[in-house]
């Protein structure tokens, strides 16, 4: 709480005597500043201020040296033909010899479908060839009787021609009767036509030979088409044993198995070739300016850091990759925005392609300017 003061009564009040302070001594005077001591410059600091001036320098040096030369883009992938495999004959299959992911060699067997039903056709072949060149040799004796027959008819028109002749002789004599004449006429006319059936007997036998009545019996048109559905029937029987195409690596296999019914043309796996491997660089449309055929390139492949495989640019696009798009843009729409397009250039490496794997990520730097290119230009320049 707060206390109540009372003032004094008249005549109480005394005054108050204030001490008089003692005099202060003088303050002291303020010391004078002291100027710090002067440091040496480092020979640390020294040097890295030469060295700044020396760093740009090299650098803007190297850029003016090199800018624009190479030409680098991580749009890049490697590519491997890839094969599908299919069975060109329908069958099951009764052995399967590869596994997912083997190598294989141009040759080697993969599966084999049932060969039996294609052993029967391959028999009926045989069986039908058999019977075609012996339809050619009944052709020939055919044409044989036909010749003989033909030469009797014309030795019997011969004596018809000559029993005519004397007949008319006698006839115009008067000795003999008007009768005789007309019977004489009639085996005359009967042995004309037996020649001329004969000689058409002989024409067809020419024909089912073939034209040539001395014909190879093997080339005979009948025969040349038993020995083609013989070969073909051959050809379905070698193709049970389904073999790779190329030297590569099988995969997707897993759902090849024993007993499975196979159609002709579909696809149970795909054979990646190893020996055809290169990289497809899509570089922008703005980078094409300075690029050739035949430069030197520079392949790193994100799988194997630190890697720089030698290679060359091997072709150049055609189109951009909008061109070969199943969907190709509109650009005749008001909403058209610009887009930089990019061309596919196939880069192709000699050495190293052992590390590749379809499909790879890759980094692609191509040297435009290469030493032979700049002494060439040089010697123009002069």
């Amino acid at each position: 709480m707060n206390a109540r003061v009372t003032p004094p009564a008249p005549g109480e009040a005394k005054p108050v005597e204030t001490p008089v302070a003692e005099s202060a001594p003088a303050a002291a005077a303020p010391a004078a500043p002291v100027a710090p001591a002067k440091k040496k410059r480092s020979g640390k600091s020294l040097a890295i201020m030469l060295a700044v001036p020396v760093v740009l320098a090299a650098g803007g040096g190297y850029f003016w040296l090199t800018g624009g030369r190479y030409v680098e883009t991580d749009n890049a992938y490697v590519q491997q033909n890839k094969v599908s495999i299919s069975p060109d004959v329908a069958g099951r299959i009764v052995s399967v010899a590869v596994k997912d992911n083997q190598p294989v060699t141009a040759g080697e067997p993969l599966f084999t479908i049932d060969p039996e039903p294609y052993s029967i056709a391959l028999a009926q072949a045989d069986a039908a060839l058999a019977s075609a060149r012996v339809n050619v040799e009944q052709l020939r004796v055919a044409h044989s009787i036909a010749q003989a027959k033909l030469q009797a008819a014309k030795d019997a028109l011969e004596i018809r021609q000559k029993e005519w002749d004397r007949t008319s002789n006698l006839r115009e004599q008067g000795i003999t009767a008007e009768s005789s004449l007309d019977d004489s006429r009639l085996a005359l006319q009967q042995a004309q036509s037996n020649v001329a059936l004969e000689e058409q007997d002989v024409a067809n036998s020419i024909a089912a030979l073939g034209g040539n009545p001395d014909i190879a019996t093997d080339e005979h048109p009948a025969v040349r088409a038993a020995m083609a559905a013989r070969d073909n029937a051959q050809r379905s029987l070698d193709k049970t044993n389904v073999v790779a195409p190329a030297d590569g690596i099988v995969a997707q296999v897993g759902s090849l198995n024993v007993g499975q019914f196979v159609n002709t043309g579909s696809t149970i796996a795909t054979l990646v070739e190893t020996g055809d491997t290169w990289v497809e660089a899509n570089f922008k449309e703005t980078q094409l300016t300075t690029l050739a055929v035949g430069m030197p390139a520079e392949v790193k492949v994100d799988a194997y850091p630190g890697v720089a495989i030698e290679c060359h640019v091997a072709s150049i696009g055609a189109a951009t990759g909008a061109e070969f798009a199943l969907i190709p843009a509109q650009n005749a729409t008001g909403n058209w925005v610009k887009v930089t397009q990019r061309v596919p250039v196939n880069i192709a490496c000699d050495t190293g392609t052992d590390l590749f794997r379809a499909g790879m990520s890759a980094t692609v730097n191509v040297d435009t300017k290469p030493e032979g290119a700049q002494a060439a230009e040089g010697q123009k320049a002069l």
